[in-house]
This record gives C-alpha cells, structure tokens and sequence, in this order.
C-alpha cells in the first residue's frame, strides 16, 4: 500500500475526486467547499464576542474544518512518510525559465533559492512571503472566496461571480508569471 501511495498518480485521479466532491456536497446539503472560509469560522469559534462578522453558526460548517485539517495531516504524511524524491519533476521549459530569473536549486518543491532561511529574511523573501501572503488573503476576502471555492463550487453551481473571480484568478496569475515575477527577480 505504501508502495502504491507513494508513487505519483495519473493527473485524472485528482481530477475524477475533484470532480466528485460537488456532486457529494450537494447530496450533503448544499454545502460550499473551499479552504478559506475555515479562517472565519476558526475565528467565529475561538473570538465569539464583539464582531458581527463572526456572529454565525459556525458549527454546521465544522465538516470544513476536519476537512481542511485532514488535508494538513495528509501534507505532512505526504512529505514525510510517502516521500519519494525521484516522483518530483519538473518541466524542462520551467526550469529553463526559472533559471534566466537566478533560480538554481530545483531539489525540491520549493527552492531554497526563494524559501530557504537564509532568504526569508530578505527583501525579495520578504515580497514573496509576507507580502505575497497578504495579497493572498486581501484577495480572497475581497474576491469572496479563494480559487478552490469559486473554481470548483461556484463554476459547478454556476454562479456568475465565481465565473468572473476564476477569470481574474487566471488573468492575475499569468500577468504575475510573465511580468511581475521577472520584475521582481530583476530589481532585487
């Protein structure tokens, strides 16, 4: 079993899951999946009193915290007990392109050139994690929701804000990729 699990999967598994959870969710109760809506109800649970936004029931979302939590615990099994360093690839053009902005150490997901220690504390670690992070956050609370939620819950409920936030999540993420990323790496 573990032998199985620790070899990379064909791309359709995750997709055929992905694909599934709507369909479950909807037998369920109509619940919405998404993994940034757990961030209010920790708050709902753990700072009750004094802000109407966290004044809500969120005990009838707690199947989304389990869920958010059992993907944590997975993340740590997976990159710990199931590592399996030869599964990790990366596309020859991507690391061509990564290495014209001075990106060298592809040992792992996430280049020590970029997240290791001793660049965390710099400018460009700083840009990328803290204030990438808030980035990340103003947008999900400003978009409604994080990509996860508006691709997979509000495209198959076929909300129309869902189709114009996965729109603008692409179109951001492209224009990062292409302009931004360079810049960065350019100026810093």
């Amino acid at each position: 079993m573990i032998e199985l699990l620790s070899k990379p999967w064909h791309w359709s598994v995750a997709g055929a899951i992905i694909g599934l959870i709507v369909p479950i969710l909807l037998l369920l109760g109509n619940r919405v999946f998404g993994i940034s809506s757990n961030l209010r109800h920790i708050c709902a649970a753990c700072f009750p009193a004094g802000i109407d936004f966290f004044k809500y029931d969120w005990k009838k979302e707690a199947w989304n915290l389990f869920f958010v939590g059992g993907a944590f615990v997975g993340a740590v099994i997976a990159s710990t007990v199931l590592r399996d360093p030869s599964g990790f690839q990366i596309a020859d053009a991507t690391r061509s392109d990564l290495s014209q902005l001075g990106v060298q150490d592809f040992s792992a997901m996430m280049p020590d050139d970029l997240f290791g220690i001793a660049h965390v504390l710099s400018l460009k670690g700083f840009i990328f994690l803290v204030l990438g992070g808030f980035l990340v956050g103003f947008g999900t609370r400003y978009g409604g929701g994080c990509t996860s939620g508006h691709a997979i819950s509000g495209l198959s409920n076929l909300q129309w804000p869902s189709l114009v936030a996965t729109i603008s999540f692409m179109a951001g993420g492209f224009i990062m990729t292409h302009f931004g990323l360079p810049l960065i790496f350019k100026l810093f």
